[in-house]
C-alpha cells in the first residue's frame, strides 16, 4: 500500500515524530505522577511539622503521659477526613488511631524504624496496605528533653484518589498524543499525496514523451504554484522543445538526404553516360563536361560529409584544434579570393578591400577559421539574389585594442524576427528553398566559441543580413596557457 516517497516518509520522518511524541507523553505522565506524589508528601510534611509545637518542651519519660498528650492531639486533629493519624509507642506498637480501629500487631511499620534510624526524625512510606488499598504515610518521632524516643505520630493518606487523578490526567495526555499523531499522519499523508500524485502523473507523461508521444504534455495539470508546478512547466516545455527538435531533426535528415542524393545522382548519371558510350564516340567537350560535373559534385559531397563529421565531433567533444599564431587578414583575404569567381558567375558583387594597416595576430586553427569564413560568405552569396551585393571588411579599432572584427553584410532576403534567435541552433534552417543542411552555422558558431570569440547576426526580413565575427587579439604568453593541440 505504501511505497516510494510515502514509504520513506513513514520509515524516516513519521517514525521520528512518533518516537518524539511517545517520549513526550511518557515524560509528561512521569512528571504528573511525580508532582502528585510530591504534593502528597508535602501535605504530609506540612501537617506533621505542627508536632514540633504540640509536643514542644515535652519532658515526660512516661509512655502514659505521651499517650495522654497524643490522645488530645488526635481528638482535636482537624484533617481526619483527609488522612488517618496513628499514635505509636516507643516499642513501635500502634496504641491509638483517628479512626478508632487498632491495626493488627503483626503490621510492620517500616517508616517508624526508618525514622528512628535515619537521624532526621521522620520517614516516608508508600505501598499497599493489607486491605489492598494504595497509601502513603509519614512517621515523625517524638522525643523528650533527653532525646529519648517516647513514641511517634504516623499520618496515612489513601493514594487511590491520587492514582485515579494520575490515571485520568495520563489518559488525557495519551489521548492528546494520539490526536496529535493522527493529525500528523493525516496531514503528512495529504501532503505526501499532493506531491506523489502529480509526480506519478508526470512519470507516466514523461514515459509517453520518451516513446514519442509529445502530445501527452498537453494533459499535464498545473494545480500548484510551487516546485511541483515548476516541474510541470519544465516537463511541458521540455516536451515542446523535444517535439521541435524532433521535427528539426527529421527535416535535417530529409535535407541531408536530398543534399546527398542530388550530387550522387549527377555523378552516377554522368558516370553511366561515359561508361555506356562507345570508345571514341564521346567527344572531348562532353567528356570534359562530364568529368567537371563529377569533380564538382564530388567536392560538394565531400563538403557535406566534412560538415557532418565536424558536427559529430562537436557534439561528442572530439573536435581537435591546431592552434598557432596567425594573420587573420591573410586568411580572410584568401577565402574571399576563393569565392570571387563564384560571385562573378552568379552575377553577384563580392566587395572587399584589404586594409593597408598591419593588424595584430590572433591565436587559433587556420583551417577551422577558414571554414567559418567560407560558411559565412557562402551563406551570404546563397541568400543574395542576382545583382545583389555582399560586402566584407576587417575592423580593428584602437578604442577596442583587444579584439578584431570581421563584418559580412549582404542584400539578400534577410531573416525574420521569429527565425533569427534560432538560426544558430542545430538542425534549424529558416529558408527551406535554399540548399544546405542547416548545421553549417551551428558548426561555425561552435568553432568561434572554441576560439573564445563570437558570431553575432543582425537581420531583417527583406533588408539583408549582417554577420559579425569577433576574435580576441593574441597576447604574448597566451600559447603557454593554451596548447596547440586541443581536444574538445
Amino acid at each position: 500500500m505504501f511505497k516510494g516517497i510515502t514509504k520513506r516518509w513513514m520509515l524516516n520522518t513519521l517514525s521520528v515524530i512518533l518516537t518524539i511524541i511517545i517520549l513526550i507523553v511518557v515524560s509528561l505522565i512521569f512528571v504528573v505522577t511525580y508532582l502528585c506524589h510530591r504534593s502528597v508528601e508535602q501535605s504530609l510534611a506540612s501537617t506533621s511539622s505542627e508536632l514540633s509545637l504540640v509536643f514542644s518542651g515535652y519532658t515526660s519519660d512516661s509512655s502514659t503521659g505521651f499517650t495522654s498528650s497524643a490522645r488530645d492531639y488526635v481528638e482535636n486533629f482537624d484533617k481526619k477526613e483527609q488522612m488517618e493519624v496513628m499514635v505509636i509507642n516507643s516499642s513501635g506498637r500502634v496504641v491509638m488511631t483517628s479512626t478508632g480501629f487498632i491495626p493488627s500487631e503483626s503490621l510492620k511499620i517500616t517508616d517508624f524504624e526508618d525514622a528512628k534510624s535515619n537521624g532526621e526524625g521522620f520517614a516516608f512510606w508508600s505501598g499497599t496496605l493489607n486491605s489492598g488499598e494504595s497509601a502513603m504515610s509519614e512517621t515523625r518521632i517524638i522525643t523528650n528533653d533527653s532525646d529519648t524516643v517516647v513514641g511517634a505520630i504516623r499520618y496515612i493518606v489513601s493514594m487511590d484518589p491520587v492514582n485515579n487523578r494520575i490515571m485520568l490526567i495520563s489518559a488525557m495526555i495519551i489521548a492528546l498524543g494520539i490526536v496529535i499523531i493522527s493529525l500528523v499522519i493525516i496531514s503528512g499523508l495529504l501532503f505526501i499525496r499532493s506531491i506523489v500524485k502529480p509526480i506519478r502523473r508526470l512519470s507516466v507523461t514523461a514515459d509517453k514523451i520518451a516513446h514519442g508521444d509529445f502530445s501527452a504534455s498537453e494533459k499535464i495539470e498545473h494545480k500548484y504554484d510551487d516546485e511541483i508546478g515548476d516541474l510541470c512547466d519544465a516537463v511541458s516545455d521540455m516536451a515542446k522543445d523535444l517535439q521541435t527538435t524532433e521535427q528539426m531533426k527529421n527535416d535535417f535528415i530529409s535535407r541531408v538526404s536530398h543534399e546527398l542524393r542530388t550530387p550522387l545522382t549527377a555523378i552516377k548519371g554522368w558516370a553511366e553516360t561515359m561508361q555506356l558510350s562507345e570508345r571514341g564516340k564521346l567527344d572531348r567537350r562532353t567528356f570534359d563536361r562530364g568529368m567537371g560535373v563529377i569533380i564538382k559534385e564530388s567536392s560538394r559531397l565531400t563538403s557535406i560529409v566534412e560538415e557532418l563529421l565536424d558536427f559529430s565531433r562537436i557534439q561528442s567533444g572530439r573536435m581537435v584544434l591546431m592552434n598557432e599564431k596567425l594573420d587573420i587578414l591573410a586568411e580572410f583575404d584568401e577565402t574571399v579570393y576563393m569565392l570571387k569567381e563564384r560571385a562573378v558567375k552568379e552575377g553577384k558583387h563580392l566587395l572587399y578591400d584589404e586594409p593597408e594597416a598591419v593588424y595584430p595576430p590572433v591565436y587559433g586553427d587556420r583551417n577551422r577559421l577558414k571554414q567559418v569564413f567560407i560558411n559565412i560568405l557562402d551563406n551570404a552569396l546563397k541568400y543574395t539574389p542576382k545583382g545583389g551585393v555582399v560586402a566584407a571588411q576587417v575592423i580593428y579599432n584602437k578604442d577596442e585594442p583587444d579584439i578584431i572584427k570581421i563584418v559580412v553584410t549582404d542584400t539578400g532576403c534577410g531573416i525574420s524576427a521569429d527565425d533569427l534567435p534560432k538560426v544558430k541552433e542545430k538542425f534549424y534552417k529558416a529558408n527551406q528553398t535554399v540548399r544546405g543542411s542547416g548545421i553549417g552555422l551551428a558548426v561555425a558558431d561552435e568553432i568561434m566559441n572554441l576560439h573564445n570569440g563570437s558570431l553575432d547576426i543582425e537581420s531583417g526580413e527583406g533588408v539583408g543580413t549582417t554577420v559579425t565575427l569577433t576574435f580576441p587579439v593574441f597576447k604574448e604568453g597566451e600559447e603557454q596557457t593554451m596548447p596547440e593541440n586541443i581536444k574538445l
